[in-house]
């Protein structure tokens, strides 16, 4: 669904004057076009179906190399992303690490990536958008078990309120054989390394 970005300029324009400025002065007579243009890339998401880019599988008893069968988890970590925050609309951003233990068939690692940026590319929480990447991720693959950590900067936190610049949100949702602590204990300690060495 495409953002309607006359609607969005409109409602701009309405905020400007709500926050008694005068929309149609030098400085803020392009502002809600400009906001319209960068909504439509922020919220490009809404309505995008987030499993597409792991449409394409490749068997692993089968595909180009059958005599390396994954026994381990498959790992990608520091995919960076940004997000809205539908709570005030203000931007959070940060990277993301994906862990899938792979069952007959994998994925591309660069479709990884693409499920997060649809799902980041709407009015979202950081809470849900690590669950609905473990979800899409364990819906479309045959995986027996999903990681996905999220740390993230918000300006809700950083810029109002308490007002705290430093303060990162880390959240953890976990799908399979990685829903048991134990189970994940490795790849905690593997994302632990990365922070720890500046990764």
């Amino acid at each position: 669904m495409a953002v309607d970005r006359n609607r969005v300029a409109a409602a701009v324009r309405e905020i400007l004057a709500a926050v008694g400025e005068d929309p149609d002065r030098p400085g803020l007579k392009a502002t809600p076009q400009r906001v319209a243009d960068a909504y439509a890339e922020f919220f490009a998401g809404v309505g995008e179906d987030a499993s597409a880019p792991l449409a394409h599988t490749i068997s692993v008893s089968r595909g180009p190399a059958p005599d390396t069968l994954p026994s381990g988890a498959v790992l990608l970590r520091d995919i960076r992303f940004r997000s809205v925050c539908e709570h005030h609309l203000l931007p959070f951003a940060g990277r993301a690490h994906i862990a899938y233990l792979p069952g007959e068939q994998v994925v591309g690692l660069g479709a990884l990536p693409k499920v997060v940026d649809v799902l980041a590319a709407r009015p979202q929480v950081q809470e849900r958008l690590g669950e609905q990447i473990a979800d899409t991720i364990a819906a479309s693959l045959d995986a027996r078990g999903v990681l996905v950590v999220l740390s993230a900067h918000h300006e809700c936190v950083t810029m109002r309120g308490g007002r705290q610049p430093d303060a990162a949100t880390v959240t953890i949702a976990a799908r399979g054989e990685f829903a048991e602590p134990a189970a994940r204990a490795e790849i905690i300690m593997l994302l632990t390394a990365s922070a720890e060495s500046g990764g």
